[in-house]
């Protein structure tokens, strides 16, 4: 080992490798000691990059993590299809119960734009304020729903009914004249249920009155409990709902017009006690189910970085290696190929528990130009690769922005949806009609539909069309004329033993690499 042998070889093109574009090929003369060491390392070398199926056939070892992966997409796409279904009958529920609520507590009201429901008179703001207080009064005699109102320690939560004013005001604009005091009081009453009013004495029985050339504002706060049923065709369990509703009466703007609107915030929890017959056993699968989901995902965790353990070891053995006995210096380039990029993936799904590891088979725009052959297959490998980025953005949009855009409410919605989008339909509707309720939701929309167009109109797209035409033959053969291979490659490739030699077999893996300085 005092002389170090040259990685590129001196002889005639014929003594080299069969790679014999390559430039940086090592030599294959070693002294016998050595050439066993060379020969065993390269062997391990090309072990580690085989495929599953090549590793099966030179050892016999089972590709056990490739089949826990397919088993992980199967199992994490139906616990995704069921939690997309469940969520689809939450939100189908919440909205629904605000349109039965602005039926039931907004008078004379017709499915109409919110803008549009409007006061004018001061009679008219007075019974509708007085019908708020009846139906929410007889309300179990009046919904058709199970509805009922909140209870907490066994008292019933009031009707508050609030107004908002300026503190003093004098207005006369007849004579061009205000004085006006700007901060703002408020003043709030309280109705049970199961008082009944009579509208003629309004203003006595429940003591409110209004002086609308100051008066900002109306609110009415009430807060009504309900169970959603629907889950139980389902086989899951209803959850229990509390609906704290808003009836707002704006007068801030001082024109004779008072817009009403109705607004409802949901919170959900699980009921108390509950009782549905012949549905243990199945909950109970269920359980069983996520319990499985979670314990495949973290053995697929320990599997992947095991893996990603062993192969930055290999690399330092590498690196020790070509510098002992060929006295070069191994690239970052050629070191990171031991990096395995999928487990890395693999590894962060599951730590974050993303549903989203049904797209562990990626796309990679140059590998499938170039290495695919024929027209069909590429067509149909391709179409797979697309299809599973689309699936996945199908989910994402059906479960994230479900409850706030009408045309990602159901999953087949979605679907048509972002196909007439990669058409170039329907795109400035579908970004207005995302309700801007939320900063967070808003920003999320926005980044889901500008990646979805970006990666399927100027990417997918265009990838399509150059596989059907005869472009990626013309790019293929290019590059393959002036394909540079490293020095890690044609190492490797020297290695002439097939995986079914037998010959893996017989070699162990060692635990350090202190016969590189043998």
């Amino acid at each position: 080992m005092d002389d170090v042998e040259p990685l590129v070889p001196q002889g005639p093109a014929e003594e080299r490798s069969p790679n014999s574009h390559c430039t940086r090929c090592p030599i294959s003369s070693q002294s016998p000691g050595d050439s066993k060491v060379v020969e065993d390392f390269r062997r391990r070398l090309k072990y580690f990059f085989m495929n599953p199926c090549e590793k099966y056939r030179a050892r016999g070892r089972k590709p056990w993590k490739l089949m826990l992966q397919i088993l992980k997409i199967a199992i994490i796409t139906f616990q995704l299809v069921s939690f997309g279904l469940s969520n689809e009958m939450m939100v189908t529920f919440k909205e629904e119960n605000l349109m039965v609520f602005k039926h039931l507590f907004l008078k004379e009201y017709k499915d109409q734009r919110v803008d549009r429901y409007a006061v004018y008179t001061k009679t008219d703001v007075y019974g509708h304020i007085y019908y708020v207080i009846d139906r929410f009064i007889n309300l179990q005699n009046l919904t058709v729903g199970n509805h009922a109102y909140e209870k907490i320690e066994g008292e019933y939560t009031p009707l508050t009914l609030c107004q908002e004013f300026f503190r003093k005001g004098s207005i006369s604009p007849g004579n061009d004249t205000f004085d006006i005091d700007p901060h703002v009081d408020k003043e709030c009453i309280s109705v049970y249920p199961l008082e009944p009013l009579e509208n003629k004495t309004l203003s006595r029985d429940i003591n409110f009155s209004l002086d609308f050339k100051r008066l900002l504002s109306v609110n009415i706060y009430l807060t009504l409990k309900a169970i959603n049923l629907q889950t139980v065709r389902h086989h899951e369990l209803p959850d229990c709902y509390a609906f704290s509703i808003i009836i707002m009466f704006d007068n801030r703007a001082h024109s004779g017009r008072i817009k009403i609107n109705l607004e409802n915030n949901v919170g959900i929890n699980e009921c108390k006690d509950w009782n549905v017959a012949s549905t243990s056993g199945k909950n109970n699968h269920l359980l069983l189910f996520d319990s499985f989901v979670i314990l495949a995902c973290f053995t697929s965790l320990i599997l992947c970085t095991r893996s990603v353990y062993k192969g930055s070891q290999l690399q330092f053995h590498y690196t020790a290696f070509f510098h002992t006995y060929f006295g070069k210096t191994v690239p970052w380039s050629e070191r990171m190929e031991f990096v395995n990029g999928w487990y890395i993936l693999i590894i962060v799904s599951d730590t974050l528990t993303i549903a989203g590891s049904a797209l562990k088979i990626g796309i990679q725009t140059k590998i499938l130009i170039l290495a695919l052959r024929a027209a069909i297959p590429n067509v149909i490998r391709f179409s797979c690769c697309a299809g599973l980025i689309y699936l996945g953005y199908c989910f994402c949009g059906w479960i994230v922005l479900g409850p706030y855009h009408e045309k990602f409410r159901t999953l087949d919605k979605v679907t048509e949806c972002l196909f007439s989008l990669i058409n170039g339909d329907d795109l400035y509707s579908t970004f207005q009609k995302m309700r801007e309720k939320r900063y967070m939701v808003w920003l999320f929309s926005r980044l889901y539909l500008y990646s979805f167009l970006s990666l399927f109109i100027y990417m997918v797209l265009s990838l399509f069309i150059a596989l059907i035409t005869d472009t990626y033959e013309t790019i293929k053969q290019h590059q393959k004329d002036r394909v540079l291979v490293s020095q890690l490659k044609a190492f490797v490739a020297e290695c002439r033993d097939q995986p079914d030699s037998g010959k893996y077999k017989m070699d162990k893996e060692p635990t350090c690499c202190c016969y590189c300085f043998g």
